[in-house]
């Protein structure tokens, strides 16, 4: 891990639950400008067990306290999908900068009642769209603004697997649960097409608008057949470009997920691996005017630590922000909101025209 620097940006993670421990916690430790400050959960047992394990200078068992520390520079929101706003809201009203957890909402109005705080607070806001910071990503985004020319098609997949949590637990650290962690009112799992929509299309649509830019319609159709939920979504974008995503929950071979991406100059395609093997994208750019492709090494596949580095750059060094924003994340929503309308109508949706939650 790079060696750490001497100025740290001072951050808190909230909420001690599995993606705290299985990336936040980690990232703050091995971060080269962060430093994991504080950890708040209200769970005494896992609050305590994470703070001997991590060792942040402080523990809070109450949010509003962490947040009145006056040295807490920033925050991780690591927790269910319901409190990412609340919390995001609280943080940026105490000037505290805001790492969030994706989806940034769950319904396009309660992402954008984020606009006007993260405005009028003058901190920063990143959606945690940790795709971003794949050096295979990075690379083909590369090509695209400067050597692609116009963008024609794009196509993009994402298939969760049966045999994701068998390899997922070999490599990710024990996850430890407590019966008195805070839950959100409903169960998120209960309605599996927008659990899976939030959890997983969250990340397909992000990676298709880091490509090819805003999206303003799309025309999805959902299959549940077989114990699996296909969504096949085509997409169309505002330069032109044509596009078409795979959501698949769960298909019955490895881990299936990657782009494929044609261009007036060249083309790139894109294999990439469950995250939690933290292995760079296998990403391979055929530019026509050499004759040749080409494919980065990516030894850094630490996405996490990746985005938190860059999240901390911007804050310590004014540097400009490579990750999702305010923006990016309202978008996101959107378009999944819009995708939600299109299966149920089975008409196109337009993401200017719709409203509410998924």
């Amino acid at each position: 891990m790079p060696k750490k620097q001497e100025r740290l940006l001072r951050v808190g993670v909230l909420g001690c639950g599995a993606i705290a421990q299985a990336a936040h916690f980690e990232s703050c430790t091995k971060a080269a400008n962060a430093d994991l400050y504080a950890i708040c959960d209200v769970a005494d047992d896992l609050r305590n067990r994470m703070a001997a394990t991590h060792a942040p200078q402080k523990s809070f068992a109450d949010y509003d306290t962490m947040l009145a520390d006056p040295d807490l520079e920033a925050v991780i929101i690591a927790t269910s999908d319901a409190f990412h706003v609340p919390a995001a809201l609280r943080a940026l009203e105490a000037g505290k900068h805001v790492l969030c957890e994706k989806p940034l909402a769950t319904s396009i109005e309660e992402a954008e009642s984020l606009r006007a705080a993260v405005a009028t607070s003058g901190k920063r806001l990143q959606v945690g769209h940790m795709k971003r910071f794949d050096a295979g990503l990075q690379a083909a985004k590369s090509f695209i603004d400067n050597g692609m020319g116009q963008l024609v098609a794009l196509k993009a997949w994402y298939c969760d697997s049966t045999h994701r949590y068998p390899m997922t637990d070999a490599v990710q650290p024990l996850i430890i649960a407590s019966a008195a962690a805070r839950k959100p009112a409903e169960n998120p799992k209960a309605d599996l097409d927008r659990y899976y929509m939030l959890a997983h299309g969250s990340h397909l649509v992000d990676t298709a608008r880091y490509f090819a830019g805003e999206i303003t319609a799309v025309q999805a159709r959902l299959s549940n057949r077989a114990g699996m939920r296909c969504w096949f979504i085509d997409v169309e974008f505002a330069n032109g470009t044509l596009g078409h995503l795979d959501l698949t929950v769960a298909v019955r071979m490895d881990w299936h997920e990657g782009f494929q991406i044609y261009g007036e100059n060249g083309s790139i395609l894109g294999k990439t691996y469950n995250p939690w093997y933290y292995k760079t994208s296998e990403v391979d750019i055929f530019d026509e005017a050499k004759g040749a492709s080409s494919r980065v090494l990516g030894a850094d596949g630490h996405f996490y630590r990746r985005q938190l580095e860059a999240f901390a750059d911007t804050i310590l060094t004014g540097a400009p922000q490579t990750g999702a924003d305010i923006e990016d994340g309202i978008a996101s929503v959107r378009a999944m909101v819009a995708i939600t309308h299109s299966v149920k109508s089975g008409q196109p949706a337009r993401l200017a025209d719709v409203a509410g939650a998924l």
